[in-house]
């Protein structure tokens, strides 16, 4: 059964920044499908921090994964996390779920939020 976004009137948008290279990457990728197959009303995406460099600099991802999240043009998160489904559905729910979750402030991040969804969105 799908989980409902509250907040459905912005569009939802998690990214997963990973690495190929990347052993708990690879492993990650099996749980989020899982949890992407349960939010379809959100966009998912995987970007390889390598062969789309060009979309994080000045950024560096030393952690992975690493997921952001956005509301329409606003990002909610951005960092790290524990690489198992369970977390990763709790965090789109808190972030993605509250109207009022507060918004990431740093403008580095935003402007990467804006190249990736220039790219990667419709």
């Amino acid at each position: 059964m799908a989980n409902q976004i509250p907040d459905s009137s912005a569009s939802v948008l998690v990214v997963c920044l990973c690495a190929q290279w990347c052993g708990v990457c690879r492993d990650y990728v099996a749980s989020f499908a899982q949890v992407q197959a349960q939010f379809p009303q959100a966009r998912f995406l995987w970007v390889d921090i390598e062969d789309e460099a060009d979309l994080l600099h000045p950024l560096d991802i030393e952690d992975f994964p690493t997921l952001l999240i956005a509301v329409g043009q606003v990002v909610r998160f951005y960092g790290p996390l524990t690489p198992q489904p369970e977390t990763l559905l709790r965090l789109i729910r808190a972030k993605a779920g509250e109207a009022g979750a507060p918004a990431v402030a740093n403008p580095q991040i935003t402007a990467m939020a804006a190249r990736i969804l220039a790219k990667h969105v419709d």
